[in-house]
């Protein structure tokens, strides 16, 4: 798919923005909105002067739009909402949160039909009548991915603040209103297709990862021999297992459980030469991400010592927001320790393979155990809930073929995996070239028509992926 330039350009003044067609016009984004009007969180509910305020949560980042789900009602008088009220065609603007990873300024549509307000972390701006607020949403994404935002960004007590009043003293490009719709039209159309293909591939992704969990779990409970004699393995969520199997727990095949040392956060150093083993330092194949975890300086004669971490090692998540994820460590090559919120396996090796013990750990059958022993008020897993987990136990020589061949197996489903992962960031970075070539005008999109069909042609599609 390509598209024409404009038939003339002039210098923009503005360095990331570069040229722009003659045509057009280029001032600031104030002067597209009638204010920034700061939200309000309000009291809790009353029943009397409830009314919807959205959140940052509330933001569909990947459609700029505002989600209707899990909406919050809080007490807000007439008097104080009357000025605040937003409706279908506001822009909101984050200018509290944001995070490592997401840089506070989102800027998203509001379509509903809905009496509502903004919380205090989100501001309403609202698109003066020679704008279309669609178009607007559009321009202000572009600026959002090439992080125009960041010099405006105040970062206090770990929470960013965007200075929108600086913010929005920065100079964009705007064609008519008439053009502006029919940019608009176009990237509703094109971005609607891309982000289809995209759903497919995440569709893809979430059915690779259950047949990832699917041969593992069949693996390590009903092994690889459809004709073996089977019996109750005693275990309602286990079912059958191999006569052969025995049917055990953690305890019994493992020599050392325990857990990590408290207050070692405390000596977390860059200059440390060990490393300090924590839950996002776990990804969900087993693996340990030694070179991305944090160095310490080991405290002489510390109790926690013992928990020094030997090649084979079972690593499991018992509290936080990771509880139940499993690694194995391969070969750790240096002092290495696990914090408090890891529990440590040592399995003994004439009894249990490692990696076999860490696919049994994070297989379905394991991980029910697991939310199981967690239900109702109980914050993660004790080092009894660990040793008392449920486990099939094939021979070791079996385990070590159970091993090779659910890695065989995971191999190709994670390659699978990565290519549809790739596509799905070629396609993101499609759209947002997309987005940008529009409304900057790099290309001239004023002579699109709706195609007769949405059906993407088959070639088109192909390129896009």
């Amino acid at each position: 798919m390509s598209f024409p330039s404009y038939p003339a350009y002039k210098d923009s003044g503005v360095e990331w923005l570069g040229e722009v067609p003659r045509n057009w016009s280029v001032y600031s984004l104030k002067r597209t909105v009638d204010g920034c009007v700061n939200g309000l969180w309000g009291d809790e509910p009353d029943g009397e002067n409830d009314i919807a305020v959205i959140r940052v949560a509330d933001f569909e980042r990947s459609f700029s739009t505002v989600g209707l789900d899990k909406l919050t009602y809080r007490s807000i008088t007439p008097k104080e909402r009357q000025s605040r009220l937003i409706k279908s065609g506001d822009l909101l603007i984050e200018k509290s949160g944001g995070g490592e990873k997401t840089l506070v300024g989102c800027v998203v549509l509001f379509t509903h039909e809905l009496d509502a307000i903004t919380s205090n972390f989100v501001a309403r701006m609202r698109p003066l009548a020679e704008y279309d607020s669609q178009f607007l949403c559009y321009a202000f994404g572009n600026l959002y991915h090439g992080r125009v935002n960041y010099p405006s960004v105040k970062q206090v007590t770990g929470i960013q603040n965007l200075d929108a009043e600086s913010y929005l003293q920065e100079r964009f490009c705007f064609p008519t209103r008439v053009e502006q719709i029919q940019i608009a039209r176009f990237l509703d159309h094109e971005t609607a297709r891309i982000d289809s293909l995209i759903e497919e591939q995440q569709r893809l992704i979430e059915l690779l990862k259950e047949k990832r969990q699917a041969v593992i779990s069949h693996a390590v409970t009903k092994g690889l021999d459809p004709t073996v004699p089977m019996k109750d393995s005693g275990v309602e969520w286990l079912g059958e297992v191999p006569v052969h199997w025995v049917v055990s727990r953690v305890k019994n095949v493992a020599s050392f459980i325990t857990s990590g040392p408290r207050g070692w956060s405390d000596y977390i150093d860059e200059s440390g030469e060990d490393i300090f083993l924590q839950s996002g330092d776990m990804d969900n194949r087993l693996n340990v991400l030694l070179d991305k975890a944090k160095r310490i300086i080991t405290p002489e004669g510390a109790e926690g010592i013992r928990t020094r971490l030997q090649d084979g090692d079972v690593v499991v998540c018992i509290t936080g927001a990771n509880t139940g994820r499993v690694a194995v460590l391969g070969k750790v090559g240096q002092a290495a320790y696990v914090n408090q919120h890891l529990g440590l396996v040592r399995p003994y090796v004439l009894a249990c393979n490692s990696r076999y013990l860490g696919y049994a750990l994070s297989s379905s059958a394991c991980q029910t155990y697991f939310n199981i022993e967690q239900y109702g008020l109980k914050e993660g897993l004790s080092l009894t809930d660990l040793a008392e987990a449920p486990l099939m136990v094939p021979p070791l020589a079996e385990q070590v073929k159970l091993v090779e061949v659910i890695e065989n197996q995971l191999g190709n489903l994670d390659g699978l995996t990565a290519d549809s992962e790739m596509t799905v960031e070629l396609l993101q970075e499609r759209r947002s070239a997309l987005i940008s070539a529009a409304v900057t005008g790099k290309i001239d999109v004023r002579g699109w028509q709706f195609p007769v069909s949405a059906q993407a042609p088959e070639l088109e599609v192909a390129e896009a992926v």
